[in-house]
């Protein structure tokens, strides 16, 4: 198929759609949490959140490996359920794990947090409901890595608007309802994960069977490369999230109130992620394709294209921020403390789309190609910078000293990987 806007529309829009919704499970959490008028559940959901998303994220080489692998094996006509399988497997085995060693992890997690004790108490509820989510979410992320690669991103859309209503649904039914607080909170959003990793394996299930009877399911050179691509992706990821959980533990040691902010402004970074990621998946997917087909002028192709609608997408995010930020807050939390504070640092998140999108949309293109050794490369820089940002800026400006090391971050990134694009066309050349 020609490589045209529609096209890119057509891969793209169902994703972003899907994509917009994850967010709202944050936004719904903080939003129904926050309407008991005290930052201290708050904060309580958002570290808990954050903590597990430490954990998760380090896994989300399961989503982004799997992408890249079966978009290049469906571009050059060969069998792609395999790729499913082996990430299936690592993502119920890690989730086990997780919930096998959760005193260890959790006590590490709240040793290094300088939050409240009340803080700490509710948060520690929060993940002890959570954590048996585990293995489902992990999986899932194998799911839709399969599900972009193979272009089916109408599946996407659906599986995660299932998940994104019931955590919906049962959050006000829970909190609001039955008044069970942050446990109930946890407890919505477990039950949403289970529920969209039963339907994700239905989707797939067409892929899943055939894979089953391969005898080259686990062959040795197979698995060697999927490891190369997941372990790079995973280093890079545990850079990332690292980051950004540094980011939410630091903010927690400027008091309640700020950590409090701080979470309601990180749900309009989701939103902007998930949003402009879209695109990105948009990329992984015609990247990928036009590299197992030995293309690169197609690579050319998809990167500018699914770019210049990136763009435009993120120039509207930041104008609706610099112009609803406001009443957006306000219908996050009933503090007014929290309120006063989230506003201090909005014009931050304004920035955001624009600052991030370069960022973001590379990252898709990298992935599509499975050039996974540049990524990391450059997130090891972008983290480094990152941490001087940090030590420099915070004593001297604060809560806005953390929100610049973290643009920084995303600048970093984007220059870093846009000097180790040209590897990606080499990449199409030598498959041609």
């Amino acid at each position: 198929m020609p490589l045209t806007n529609r096209r890119v529309l057509a891969v793209a829009v169902p994703i972003v759609l899907s994509n917009a919704t994850i967010p709202l499970l944050g936004v719904v959490d903080t939003g129904v949490i926050g309407q008991l008028g005290s930052a201290a559940p708050i904060g309580a959901v958002g570290m808990g959140a954050v903590i597990l998303a430490s954990i998760y994220w380090v896994f989300s080489f399961l989503r982004m490996g799997t992408t890249g692998l079966v978009a290049q094996a469906h571009g050059a006509g060969r069998n792609t359920g395999v790729h499913l399988m082996r990430a299936l497997v690592i993502g119920l085995g890690a989730g086990a794990l997780f919930i096998a060693t959760q005193w260890l992890w959790m006590r590490a997690a709240f040793a290094l947090s300088p939050a409240s004790p009340e803080v700490e108490a509710l948060a520690r509820q929060y993940l002890q409901i959570r954590i048996w989510g585990a293995p489902a979410t992990i999986a899932l992320y194998a799911v839709n890595g399969w599900l972009i690669g193979a272009e089916r991103t109408r599946a996407v859309m659906v599986l995660q608007l299932v998940i994104t209503v019931t955590n919906i649904v049962l959050a006000l039914w829970f909190v609001l309802g039955l008044a069970w607080g942050v446990p109930g909170v946890a407890a919505a959003t477990l039950v949403a994960e289970w529920a969209g990793l039963a339907l994700g394996l239905w989707l797939a299930r067409h892929a899943i069977v055939p894979a089953l009877r391969r005898a080259d399911l686990f062959a040795r050179d197979q698995m060697v490369r999927f490891a190369r691509v997941n372990s790079d992706i995973m280093v890079r990821s545990i850079l990332l999230q690292g980051a950004v959980t540094a980011f939410m533990f630091l903010g927690a040691g400027l008091g309640d109130v700020t950590l409090a902010a701080n979470q309601v402004l990180l749900q309009f970074l989701q939103i902007t992620a998930y949003a402009l990621d879209g695109f990105a998946f948009a990329a992984e997917t015609l990247v990928g394709q036009a590299v197992g087909a030995g293309r690169p002028a197609s690579v050319r192709r998809a990167a500018v294209l699914t770019s210049q609608w990136a763009l435009a997408g993120a120039a509207l995010l930041a104008v609706a921020f610099w112009v609803g930020g406001g009443p957006i807050i306000d219908l996050l939390t009933v503090a007014p403390d929290v309120r006063g504070a989230a506003r201090e640092y909005l014009p931050w998140l304004a920035a955001v789309p624009l600052v991030g999108v370069a960022a973001w949309m590379l990252d898709g293109v990298f992935i599509g190609a499975t050039l996974t050794a540049e990524m990391r490369r450059a997130m090891m820089a972008a983290v480094g910078l990152y941490v001087v940002a940090v030590v420099v800026l915070m004593p001297v400006m604060g809560n806005h000293g953390l929100w610049a090391a973290l643009t920084i971050l995303n600048l970093t990134r984007a220059v870093m990987m846009y000097r180790l694009y040209p590897a990606a066309e080499r990449a199409a050349l030598a498959n041609a």
